[in-house]
């Protein structure tokens, strides 16, 4: 059967994210640790707290006083430590989804001296596998501050990771600043057997003091609900235009399998529009994992995204929602519904 465009008779046929390869230089995976493009121009004079929520005024003013306190390594290499080893070196900004968590750390990532480094949670994780360890270790200890976004622990391997990491550069004097759903002495909790891991979370929630940020979803405040699917057709004539990408549902979960998703970031590079047909709630983990990175990426650039099958909010089972992994799912859901409101340019 011929596809839908070719029976609807379209003049141009959009571009295809299965048909890209990403491929990512190794050397550049370090140098792209900036904040994403959303939040490459937002500085603690741009963030505007709520009134109502007195907690958010308050962390940026604590956050802003933490970053003039970000001085020179006391010696360069690996292996320089902190003048004052003892006491909490990071911040950790904890609160629900969309109450400008992010716009607070990528401030600070901004008005913080250089060399810095900011990632994802997520990012950092990939970063291991993608680098190796001890490079990771490496190259981040010559950082005078790392921001790290979305902090948490899904599983036992990330947790004695992350530890391991976060440890090295603390001793190196690397100052950090997280943001996280969750608190720090509870990372980990429903998720896993964090018993076994309570010493390895309990030493990193000793590394932070914890800000909290209170306040409703920004993305969603005052919205109706989200938007109904669209049917297929409506899909395909809206990626008739330059820059869009159409795509199967299917097969852009098979895709996805198939690249390392520190890539998916130059997936979506330039893209203007996404557009999905046969949405589908995701069959098993691994697959919703990685639809969480690729909402990331996609909100990050603030693309708009267009889909027919079942609703957004459906995306994820309900068994998915209530495990381990569901603030990740919830996010990814508030996001991806961002995006449908969105219209293209």
């Amino acid at each position: 059967m011929a596809p839908i465009s070719a029976q609807l008779g379209l003049a141009l046929v959009p571009d295809h994210l299965v048909d890209r390869r990403a491929e990512v230089p190794v050397d550049s995976l370090i140098t792209g640790l900036v904040p994403p493009p959303l939040f490459a121009t937002v500085r603690f004079d741009s963030y505007v707290p709520d009134p109502d929520e007195p907690t958010q005024a308050l962390a940026s003013r604590q956050l802003r006083s933490f970053v003039e306190t970000i001085g020179p390594p006391a010696r360069s290499g690996l292996f320089r430590r902190r003048s004052e080893p003892s006491g909490p070196s990071g911040i950790y900004l904890d609160g629900g989804f969309g109450v400008g968590k992010t716009h607070l750390l990528a401030s600070a990532w901004h008005a913080a001296p250089a060399p810095k480094a900011y990632a994802t949670f997520v990012e950092l994780t990939h970063l291991a596998g993608a680098l190796g360890f001890a490079r990771l270790v490496t190259e981040l200890s010559t950082m005078r501050f790392l921001a790290i976004d979305e902090f948490e622990l899904d599983d036992p391997g990330d947790t004695v990771l992350i530890s391991t990491l976060l440890a090295r550069l603390d001793q190196g004097g690397v100052r950090l600043a997280a943001t996280s759903n969750t608190l720090p002495d509870r990372l980990g909790e429903d998720r896993f057997a964090a018993d076994d891991f309570l010493r390895e979370i309990q030493a990193m929630a000793a590394r932070f003091t914890a800000i909290r940020v209170d306040g409703p979803d920004y993305r969603h405040r005052g919205l109706p609900d989200p938007p109904a699917p669209l049917s297929a057709g409506e899909v395909v004539l809206a990626t008739e235009r330059p820059g869009a990408t159409l795509d199967d549902f299917d097969g852009l979960i098979g895709h996805l399998a198939s690249l390392h998703p520190s890539r998916y970031g130059a997936l979506v590079e330039g893209i203007s529009l996404v557009g999905l047909t046969g949405v589908r709630a995701a069959p098993d983990q691994n697959v919703a994992l990685r639809l969480v990175v690729l909402a990331d990426r996609l909100y990050d650039r603030q693309i708009p995204l267009l889909a027919s099958g079942i609703p957004l909010d459906e995306l994820f089972p309900a068994e998915m929602l209530a495990g381990g992994y569901r603030k990740k799912y919830r996010r990814a859901i508030s996001r991806l519904i961002a995006l449908a409101r969105l219209r293209p340019t």
